[in-house]
């Protein structure tokens, strides 16, 4: 239910902006559109929101009673989704619908090989946002004969679930992680022109 509501509100409200991104970088200024950084900024809001209130309001409030649990084989446990498996199927969600928004967490540390940097941009801004996480770390990217607006934020522990299953979790490679540090980033890539 939350990933249906996250991609709905994240298609409409992406519709919308889109369209004042639709003349591009270049243009912008001139036809007075929303600026890409913009954008990438309110849909970062929108995500993070999910992530913190889902973590917070839900995974820590549940951990270790008996109603049940977040996990991350959660179909098989007839648990709750992992605040990171939320984001991913939103991400897809929101890809499915066609408006070339991708939404994807990465890190550089990552728990699974696939959720590593893709390129050397991701590899830079990963690097960036870990050094100073209040900045986004953005740039136009061209795939074939599209160009593609790439935000990267910081993705931080923002609850002591996010902290404890990071370090305990067989696959990690760093287990020393606190309260709010830097455990990967949330990256935003939409079309432009």
């Amino acid at each position: 239910m939350i990933a249906k509501t996250t991609g709905w509100i994240l298609g409409g409200l992406c519709a919308i902006m889109l369209a004042g991104v639709e003349g591009g970088v270049a243009q912008v200024e001139e036809t007075g559109g929303i600026p890409p950084e913009l954008v990438a900024e309110y849909i970062h809001a929108v995500i993070q929101a999910d992530r913190s209130i889902y973590s917070t309001h839900v995974v820590e409030q549940l951990q270790g009673r008996k109603v049940t649990v977040a996990a991350e084989d959660w179909k098989e446990r007839g648990a709750l989704p992992l605040p990171a498996q939320m984001l991913q199927m939103a991400g897809q969600e929101v890809e499915g619908l066609g408006l070339g928004l991708r939404i994807r967490l990465t890190s550089l540390g990552p728990i699974y090989t696939k959720n590593g940097p893709a390129d050397q941009f991701e590899r830079v801004g990963l690097e960036a946002v870990a050094k100073n996480p209040r900045k986004p770390y953005t740039g136009v990217m061209t795939e074939g004969d599209r160009r593609y607006f790439k935000a990267i934020f910081a993705d931080r522990a923002v609850s002591m679930a996010c902290v404890m299953c990071h370090n305990s979790h067989p696959l990690s490679v760093k287990r020393d992680y606190k309260l709010y540090d830097v455990i990967g980033a949330i990256i935003i890539s939409f079309p432009i022109r």
